[in-house]
């Protein structure tokens, strides 16, 4: 049987955390994983994930992650996403690029990018739209 390429591990992996498995979605992570979510600090490992992804989908419901654009060059993969989050309040969107290296098999490098004031901005609409 053929190896997945880069793109379908990550593609995968982005899966799992769509339906917020984090136990299947680390699963396509190496031991030693460097991960920042920018403009976080770097964390390692499958424990350095969790710990900065779990908070944050705590209070969300449901997700979507619209993949608009996709290069490879090696082992290396570029998404340039639209990340949809249903938290009670509605719907927030969040533009997202991530940066992904793979090897061996295992993402073992991951870098996402975006724009901590959309955040602030959509979750103050969906606050004020419940007053």
């Amino acid at each position: 049987m053929a190896e997945d390429t880069p793109l379908q591990i990550v593609t995968a992996f982005m899966s799992e955390f769509e339906k917020m498995d984090f136990d299947a979605g680390v699963s396509y992570a190496a031991e030693n994983i460097e991960y920042i979510n920018s403009p976080g600090t770097l964390v390692r490992g499958h424990d350095g994930i969790r710990s900065v992804l779990e908070p944050f989908f705590a209070p969300i419901e449901e997700n979507e992650f619209v993949i608009l654009r996709q290069i490879t060059d090696g082992n290396t993969v570029v998404l340039e996403r639209l990340d949809r989050h249903r938290v009670p309040q509605g719907w927030f969107e969040l533009p997202v690029t991530g940066i992904f290296e793979v090897n061996d098999g295992k993402i073992t490098y991951w870098r996402e990018y975006f724009d901590v004031e959309t955040i602030r901005v959509s979750m103050e609409k969906l606050m004020g739209d419940q007053k």
